[in-house]
């Protein structure tokens, strides 16, 4: 049997439609536009890294740039170029990957120091045919701590004719020291609507049928990975020998009907547990895994949960007709918070699928469980329905029309007294006759008071003060005067506050008691004694008092700030 010769190999489509020029690069628009802004005014830099997950063209952009740093054009006089002819030889021997000048290394095999000094040693020769020596290093964060370390005095200062590539999906494992030293690029996901456009165009000219619906799901599975979804349409293509279907797709992936993922997501809004386990049966039993369903509704809840906050999200070409139909349907009587706790079982229910003995056993008993909740009124709803029924009156009205009771509950209303606070004094004698001892505290010492007046706070709040602090005293306000009180936070330091005022008069009681004749005499004598507090009493003819009773006086007697 003869030899297969090169020509008639297969070439995967990853490699078969990679990239030849920037206009190629789909959804990196700001690397090629700062890059051709670089090229135009000659400030090309020494070192770049590019980051970003797998299959989004890190690689690629490297060869492109060493393609462009290189070309010398169809003539051989052409200088730097953001669109490299690809006839030059050496645009030709870089495509090919035998260029002696650019040369690739992969640091996942090439990992220490030795491996590093040896680039570093060719690097200080000038190219042999190129314009500049370019070195692209694959998966960098691989170097070990060594190598890095060896590599940066060249990188900071390399030969004027030598560019340093970098690739990598962990830049985080990179040392700071070299990130400072390189020009970064963030590669971005590939858009669903992106990837579709290249399935489209890669399979035009390979003149093979398809169904929209087959390259948006693989688009979807590609999880903005190029080379990822080209690897699924290559294996599309061979299972289903030349003709992508749906169905094919769907079969290959292990996907779950859309439409009946849809129906199994209103089924358990509605709380329609038969129809749940008899969905998931006949899904299981066409192929689809319990964690790919898993997924689905999941994906489904946060598409519900963006329109719930975005209508118009409805309108967007990227959802099926059957989808906008099924949103619509639920908008109206699906709640954020109903939402957000059927994400939180699904997300839970991911953990329990995983060490569950039986997975399809496990996902029936996490989609019973959502199924059952979600009919569940909310706490929210809990609460405005407790608060309801709490003025329905004791049992003694328990025969009596609604309009009687409410009536009666109005007349009590009406004849009860409610507080009226001026200033912030009224507030605080009334906090401390009513024992609200906590309030008390946070206004004497976690807020500074700029303005009180009835209905209106304007204060400024520490920020150790209780997070529940604005809530509970704009209750106790409504509760107490049956008004509705404006509370103003004003930002920025805390002021003086009502205790701070306090502890200033008493000091200045203190001074002014300190300078009686008798006092300054009793603190003379008795060294070391302070006036702790000053209270009421009569210091009338306290210059006239004997001294034999100046130690009953100054261990018991205290003044008030009125005297």
């Amino acid at each position: 049997m003869a030899e297969e010769t090169k020509e008639d190999q297969y070439v995967v489509l990853a490699r078969k439609y990679r990239p030849q020029n920037f206009e190629d690069l789909l959804g990196q628009d700001a690397l090629v536009q700062t890059l051709t802004n670089a090229i135009k005014n000659n400030r090309l830099h020494h070192a770049y890294i590019l980051t970003g997950i797998r299959g989004v063209g890190k690689t690629t952009t490297a060869r492109l740039i060493a393609r462009a740093l290189n070309c010398t054009g169809i003539d051989g006089n052409g200088g730097p170029t953001i669109t490299p002819c690809g006839q030059c030889d050496n645009c030709k021997a870089i495509a090919s990957g035998r260029h002696m000048d650019v040369m690739e290394l992969d640091a996942a095999s090439h990992t220490g120091v030795d491996d590093v000094r040896e680039l570093l040693d060719s690097s200080r020769y000038a190219p042999t045919n190129a314009r500049y020596k370019v070195y692209i290093i694959d998966e960098v964060h691989m170097l070990s701590k060594g190598a890095f370390n060896a590599l940066l005095k060249t990188l900071e200062e390399p030969p004027a004719h030598v560019k340093f590539i970098f690739a990598t999906t962990e830049i985080r494992k990179v040392p700071v020291t070299i990130l400072s030293r390189c020009q970064r690029f963030d590669l971005q996901r590939l858009s669903t609507e992106t990837l579709k456009t290249l399935f489209t165009k890669i399979l035009g000219k390979e003149n093979i049928p398809y169904t929209a619906e087959s390259l948006d799901i693989i688009a979807k599975a590609a999880d903005g990975s190029a080379r990822d979804g080209l690897s699924l349409l290559d294996q599309a293509i061979v299972l289903s020998n030349g003709d992508i279907k749906t169905e094919v797709v769907k079969k290959m992936l292990g996907l779950a009907d859309r439409s009946q993922t849809l129906s199994l997501f209103e089924n358990l809004v509605k709380g329609n547990m038969e129809e749940v386990l008899n969905n998931v049966s006949e899904q299981y039993t066409n192929g689809a895994t319990p964690m790919i369903i898993l997924q689905d509704l999941i994906n489904i809840t946060h598409d519900m949960a963006k329109i719930k906050i975005v209508p118009q999200m409805l309108n967007s070409t990227t959802l099926s007709e059957i989808e906008c139909k099924t949103f619509s349907e639920l908008s109206a009587s699906c709640s954020l918070a109903i939402l957000s706790k059927i994400w939180q079982m699904l997300i839970k229910g991911v953990g329990e699928l995983n060490i569950a003995p039986s997975t399809v056993d496990a996902l029936e008993m996490i989609l019973l469980r959502v199924a059952y909740s979600a009919s569940l009124p909310t706490p929210y709803e809990l609460l405005n329905e407790v608060k309801k029924n709490s003025n329905l009156g004791s049992s003694s009205y328990s025969n009596a029309p609604v309009q009687e009771i409410e009536k009666k509950n109005n007349l009590n209303i009406s004849q009860e007294n409610f507080e009226t606070f001026n200033t912030i004094s009224d507030f605080l004698a009334y906090l401390e006759k009513s024992k609200k001892a906590l309030i008390e505290y946070s206004i004497k010492n976690d807020v500074s008071i700029n303005e009180f007046r009835d209905g209106y706070i304007s204060m400024a709040i520490s920020p150790t003060v209780h997070q529940d602090f604005i809530m509970g005293l704009h209750k106790l306000l409504t509760d107490a005067t049956s008004k509705k009180w404006e509370i103003e936070i004003i930002r920025g330091e805390l002021g003086e506050t009502i205790a701070d005022k306090e502890k200033s008069l008493v000091d200045v009681n203190r001074k002014n008691v300190s300078e009686y004749p008798l006092v300054k005499k009793i603190l003379e004598e008795f060294k070391g004694s302070k006036i702790e507090t000053v209270i009421r009493k009569n210091l009338e003819n306290l210059e006239e008092q004997e001294p034999e009773n100046s130690e009953n006086i100054i261990s018991t007697t205290y003044f008030d700030e009125e005297d």
